[in-house]
C-alpha cells in the first residue's frame, strides 16, 4: 500500500499543499510549529476518521477556513496485481463527506476500511501506559482490517449497548426488555471477545522479535487479554444477569467487551512492574510495528508507517533499528524531524524523498 499523492487543505496551518510521495522512504521537516505533523495527521484522518491529536473540533480546521478537506490516491497491491484508489474526506467540524473510488460513502468505517495506516507519535506510549480504550482502538483496528466478521459483531454489540444503557439510566426494571437486551449484547459479544483473542494469540509471533529488537533488556514479550468480564467462570449473559441490579444503580453496563483490556507482560519483569516512559514509549511501537507486520502477512503488504518526530521521541540506536527494520519491509513510510534523524543521515542508502515545510507551505527537493 503506497500513496502517489497526498492533498489537504485547511488542516491547522497548512492552507493547501499537495505532495507526491516516494514509494517507500519520505522525510518532512520543518521547524516546532511550522506544520509538518499535520501533513500525518491528515493521512491518519483518511485512515481513521479522527486526529491522534484529539478531536476534530480541537483546532483541526485552520482558522478562517470552513473546511478540512484531505484526498489522496494509492496503489493497493493484490494477488490479481495493483490497483489504483482514490479517498476523500471533507470535515466541518461537526460533519463529514467522504467519498471513495469516486463514489459518496455513508459510514465513516467504509471510508477508513480502505486505506491502512499505523502511527507512532509522542502520545504512543499512553497505548501501555494509557486506559483501555487506546488498546480496545487497538485491537479493533487489527480485526477490522484482517477479519470480515468481525464489524457487524461490533456494531450489533454497539447497538445493543447503546439501548441497554439507555434503559439503565431511566432505571427502568423492566424484565423483559433486559432479558432482550442481555441476550443481544451476548449473541455479539461472545464471537467478538473469541475473535479478539484469536487475534491477540496471533499477533504474538510478530510481537517478540520486534520487541527484542527495540526492549532486548525486558525479556520476551507476551500480550495478556483482559475480555471485560469473569469470562472463565461465567457466560456474558450470565455476567450480565449478575450485575443487573448493580447496573441500575449505577446506570451504566458494568461489565462486558466493551470493558475488554490487554497488557504487555515481560519476562525479566515477571512481577508487572510499571515500565520507565522510555520503556512504555519502545513497548508502544513494538506493538504497532508487530501489527503491521501481522497485516503484512494477512494481506499480503505493509499498512503506510507514519512516525511523527522520530529523532527526539528515539535515541539514535533506536531511530536505526527501527528504519531498518521498515527499510527491509519495503513498506512506505515518513518521518517528521525539525532536522533528518541520524539514522537516516548516516544508515544505509534508500530512495528518499524530502519535504519542507515553512509557515504551513510546504515545498519538495
Amino acid at each position: 500500500m503506497r500513496l502517489t499523492r497526498l492533498d489537504v487543505r485547511g488542516l491547522r496551518r497548512i492552507g493547501d499543499a499537495s505532495l507526491a510521495p516516494a514509494p517507500t522512504a519520505n522525510l518532512i521537516l520543518g521547524d516546532n510549529g511550522a506544520g509538518k505533523t499535520s501533513l500525518l495527521e491528515a493521512v491518519h484522518l483518511l485512515a481513521y476518521g479522527r486526529s491522534f491529536r484529539g478531536r476534530v473540533r480541537d483546532g483541526l480546521v485552520r482558522s478562517g477556513t470552513d473546511a478540512v478537506e484531505v484526498f489522496a490516491e494509492w496503489q493497493e497491491h493484490r494477488s490479481g496485481g495493483v490497483r489504483q484508489r482514490r479517498i476523500g474526506l471533507r470535515h466541518d467540524g461537526q460533519r463529514w463527506e467522504g467519498r471513495l473510488d469516486g463514489a459518496s460513502v455513508a459510514l465513516l468505517g467504509e471510508l477508513c476500511a480502505a486505506l491502512a495506516v499505523v502511527t507512532f507519535e509522542p502520545g504512543s506510549h499512553a497505548l501501555v501506559s494509557g486506559g483501555g480504550e487506546p488498546r480496545r482502538r487497538y485491537m479493533d483496528w487489527g480485526l477490522f482490517h484482517v477479519e470480515p466478521d468481525f464489524l457487524p459483531l461490533w456494531r450489533r454489540y454497539a447497538r445493543a449497548l447503546k439501548q441497554r444503557n439507555s434503559l439503565l439510566k431511566q432505571r427502568l426494571r423492566d424484565r423483559q426488555l433486559l432479558d432482550a437486551w442481555d441476550h443481544e449484547l451476548s449473541e455479539a459479544g461472545e464471537p467478538m471477545t473469541r475473535l479478539r483473542q484469536r487475534y491477540l494469540d496471533a499477533l504474538q509471533g510478530a510481537l517478540i522479535p520486534v520487541s527484542d529488537t527495540l526492549v532486548p533488556g525486558l525479556g520476551a514479550a507476551s500480550l495478556a487479554f483482559q475480555p471485560g468480564w469473569r469470562r472463565d467462570e461465567l457466560s456474558l449473559a450470565d455476567a450480565l444477569l449478575l450485575v443487573r441490579d448493580r447496573d441500575l444503580a449505577g446506570g451504566f453496563t458494568s461489565v462486558g467487551p466493551h470493558r475488554a483490556d490487554w497488557r504487555v507482560r515481560h519476562a525479566a519483569l515477571p512481577n508487572g512492574e510499571a515500565l520507565s516512559r522510555g520503556q512504555a514509549k519502545l513497548t508502544a511501537l513494538a506493538c504497532t510495528l508487530a501489527q503491521a507486520e501481522h497485516y503484512a502477512a494477512q494481506r499480503g503488504e505493509w499498512p503506510i508507517v507514519l512516525l511523527d518526530d522520530l529523532a527526539s521521541e528515539l535515541d539514535r540506536a533506536h531511530q536505526a533499528r527501527v528504519l531498518g527494520r521498515l527499510v527491509d519491509s519495503g513498506a512506505q513510510w515518513f518521518v517528521t524531524g525539525t532536522e533528518a534523524p541520524a539514522a537516516i543521515v548516516d544508515g544505509p542508502s534508500t530512495p528518499l524523498r524530502t519535504f519542507h515545510v515553512e509557515h504551513g507551505i510546504v515545498r519538495a527537493d
